[in-house]
């Protein structure tokens, strides 16, 4: 059954907003190969700001996309990981890239 137009474009909007943050999209991507801690998050992610980093792991916590994971070591470790819906991002990637592949494929043959 399809979505009313105006609950599609919502959800659309909504992750095009979440997406269109800086970082959040290498985030995500860079979480697709497991769990890793916070400094590891922030070595792969060259460039990114702790604070930066610290506000889009709470915010795509807050969006149920990563679980934090206090680890009862000492000292203690922190892990972040993709939930199932985190990890539904490694779709998003799949079908934009199909979708640039045949934009560029069209635009090639127009020359």
């Amino acid at each position: 059954m399809d979505m009313p137009e105006s609950a599609s474009c919502r959800c659309f909007r909504m992750a095009i907003d979440l997406l269109g943050k800086p970082w959040t999209g290498q985030i995500l991507w860079i979480l697709q190969e497991g769990p890793l801690r916070f400094n590891e998050l922030a070595t792969k992610v060259q460039g990114i700001g702790e604070k930066v980093l610290s506000a889009r792991l709470k915010e795509l916590e807050c969006q149920g996309l990563l679980v934090r994971r206090v680890l009862p070591t000492t000292p203690v470790r922190v892990e972040y990981e993709l939930t199932c819906k985190g990890q539904g991002f490694r779709q998003v990637v799949e079908a934009v890239t199909h979708w640039g592949t045949q934009i560029s494929e069209s635009s090639d043959q127009a020359r």
